[in-house]
C-alpha cells in the first residue's frame, strides 16, 4: 500500500479542472504556435503568391487552427485540448487549408475587380 502517482489523464483533467491564470496562457500560445506551423504546412500544400506577404499567412494559420478546432469539436466531438495529439494537428492543418483558400478565392476577385 504505497503512494500512487496520479495517471497521466488524471493529472490532466486537474490541471484543466484548475482555473490558473498560467494555464490559459499556455494554452493561448499552445494554439498560436500550432496555427503558426499548421499555416506554414498549408502555405507549401497550396503554394502561391498571396496578397499580404507573411504576416497574414501567420494570420491565417492562427485562426485557421482554431477554426479547425472548433469545427473538429463540432463535427466530431473529438477532444482539441492536446498539443501532440495527431487529431489537433490535422483539424488544424484542414482549418488552415479551408482559411487558406477562402482567403485567395475573396482577394483574387477584389484583385480582378
Amino acid at each position: 500500500m504505497g503512494i500512487r502517482a496520479p495517471s497521466k489523464t488524471r493529472a490532466a483533467a486537474n490541471l484543466a479542472a484548475s482555473p490558473g491564470e498560467g494555464e490559459f496562457t499556455v494554452g493561448i500560445l499552445g494554439w498560436i504556435v500550432l496555427g503558426l506551423i499548421a499555416g506554414a504546412i498549408a502555405k507549401a500544400i497550396m503554394p502561391g503568391k498571396d496578397p499580404g506577404g507573411i504576416i497574414i499567412t501567420m494570420l491565417i494559420g492562427i485562426v485557421g487552427a482554431i477554426l479547425g478546432g472548433f469545427i473538429g469539436r463540432a463535427l466530431f466531438n473529438s477532444d482539441i485540448n492536446s498539443f501532440f495529439d495527431l487529431s489537433t494537428w490535422l483539424l488544424a492543418i484542414l482549418g488552415s487549408l479551408v482559411l487558406l483558400g477562402i482567403y485567395r478565392l475573396v482577394t483574387g476577385r477584389r484583385a480582378h475587380a
